[in-house]
């Protein structure tokens, strides 16, 4: 059972990711697309979803579908009440999709830099 789920395609990041994961006690597992993405997330309900929003295939559909409860089977929308913690990023230059991505209902979206900044506690917040 993975305690986290990345939606990434940049094998370097991916490698990074990894590392960390191992570092941190976590067990990671990768989706290479969207719908990937959204079948791991369903057979691990209370892992944390990270998603690259550069990702080239379905990244913003499975954030949308993620956030908005659609593949909750609950119906539940992400936030209070939904244990579902789905964090977003993106570069910081890339505004326009961000927006798209919090309009999609995810409620953590960062830039790169941070997400890189802050992976190993992040990462540590899988488990809590």
């Amino acid at each position: 059972m993975a305690d986290a789920i990345a939606l990434i395609d940049d094998l370097f990041f991916q490698a990074k990711l990894f590392e960390t994961a191992k570092l941190t006690g976590i067990a990671l597992e990768t989706a290479a697309t969207g719908e990937q993405l959204l079948k791991a997330a369903a057979a691990n309900p209370e892992a944390l979803v990270i998603v690259d929003l550069n990702a080239r295939q379905g990244a913003l559909d499975a954030v949308e579908q993620l956030c908005k409860g659609k593949s909750d089977p609950a119906g539940r929308p992400n936030g209070p009440g939904n244990p579902r913690r789905v964090i977003a990023f993106i570069s910081h230059v890339q505004t326009d999709l961000a927006e798209r991505a919090r309009g999609a209902g995810c409620q953590e979206v960062m830039p790169r830099s941070k997400f890189t900044q802050d992976l190993a506690a992040i990462l540590r917040g899988a488990k809590s």
